[in-house]
């Protein structure tokens, strides 16, 4: 799809939106991915594997051109559910962090699948919010990254939601793929959505919403928009993304939120192909060296 006819007719965003992501992308070199579990799910609730198969093939490509890559990625629990579909209506907290452990190795084999066909082998992180507040473990977890990625080798972090309980929970995934950028230093945070970008309502309700093709000022921000709802196989919304992009950009480092849904989303926002929403610090020097 051109970026000229990016979204709907109501929701089209400009070519230079596509064009500046795609300078962004191209100039990038250490990138993290997060990839949300209602962009892994399909519409019924289960793992799309073919979803995860061209994931794992534009990474490698981009791996291929020099780039570094870091997933954080999403989908334990549904994992979990379609492998033991008989617990979809427990709803206790140890069921609910059972299903997790196992569909988390399901998740894992998926994602092993589909780089061992590239050739590539992927690594595992699962992390709580005690792990980046405690200094050791920081530095553990980030020279474990650096190990990994210097080696060739796909870190695939993820919450563990196994034994995590309120006090020591990110909560999303959103959050911990920016804590994940800060402590990697990336050049670029993608945030894969099931929608273009940020909108000033939601798109898929409201026939004017208007995408917002960038971001420098998140508290002006939010006083223009509606925030609305977790998505429903996830745990994160609009909010979580606006958070992620706080503590991104207070690092100096861009955060794209875009579909990942469309065919070849990490290849087409590379490409110019694609719009979204870009967030970037109040320096808005990176911005204007893309446009020259």
């Amino acid at each position: 799809m051109s970026a000229r006819t990016c979204g709907t007719l109501q929701h089209k965003a400009t070519a230079a939106n596509s064009i500046t992501i795609a300078k962004i992308v191209q100039r990038a070199r250490k990138i993290v991915i997060k990839i949300g579990s209602n962009t892994l799910a399909r519409p019924d609730g289960t793992p799309n594997i073919c979803f995860m198969q061209h994931i794992a093939e534009q990474c490698a490509a981009f791996m291929n051109a020099g780039k570094q890559i870091v997933l954080v990625s999403s989908g334990a629990q549904i994992s979990g559910l379609a492998a033991i579909q008989d617990w979809a209506k427990k709803r206790d907290v140890h069921y609910r962090q059972a299903l997790c452990a196992i569909g988390q190795v399901e998740l894992m084999n998926q994602w092993r699948k589909a780089f061992s066909e590239r050739q590539l082998h992927i690594g595992q992180l699962l992390l709580t919010k005690d792990d980046f507040e405690d200094d050791h473990r920081t530095l553990n977890i980030r020279n474990t990254l650096f190990t990994l990625v210097d080696e060739g080798v796909v870190p695939i972090v993820n919450e563990n939601d196994s034994v995590s309980f309120d006090e020591i929970r990110i909560g999303d995934n959103d959050n911990l793929s920016a804590l994940t950028a800060i402590l990697w230093s990336a050049d670029l945070l993608i945030l894969f959505s099931d929608i273009d970008g940020l909108y000033t309502a939601n798109p898929k309700t409201e026939q004017n919403a208007r995408l917002i093709e960038t971001v420098t000022d998140i508290a002006a921000l939010r006083k223009t928009i509606t925030i609305g709802e977790a998505n429903p196989f996830g745990t994160g919304g609009i909010e979580t993304k606006l958070h992620a992009a706080e503590k991104a950009t207070s690092y100096g480092i861009p955060l794209l939120l875009a579909n990942g849904g469309r065919e070849r989303a990490l290849e087409s926002l590379a490409a110019g192909d694609a719009c979204g929403t870009l967030f970037l610090a109040d320096d808005t020097s990176l911005l204007q060296d893309i446009r020259k």
